[in-house]
């Protein structure tokens, strides 16, 4: 599993940094992904979750 930031569609809200904060953080008030690559078996609930809070559908998994 992956996750990405779409950066052009995220507004700072903030919601995902609250529900994975082990994975993203806030950038100059924007999410950005605090590791490459693959999430961590044991951070993969906290990223679907990010995904659900956000309120723009920047953050997506795959």
């Amino acid at each position: 599993m992956r996750i990405t930031v779409d950066r052009s569609r995220c507004e700072g809200h903030g919601l995902c940094e609250g529900a994975a904060p082990a994975l993203l953080q806030a950038d100059e008030g924007y999410a950005e992904l605090l590791f490459e690559g693959e999430v961590p078996a044991d951070q993969q609930a906290a990223a679907i979750r990010a995904v659900r809070v956000c309120p723009i559908a920047a953050l997506r998994v795959t």
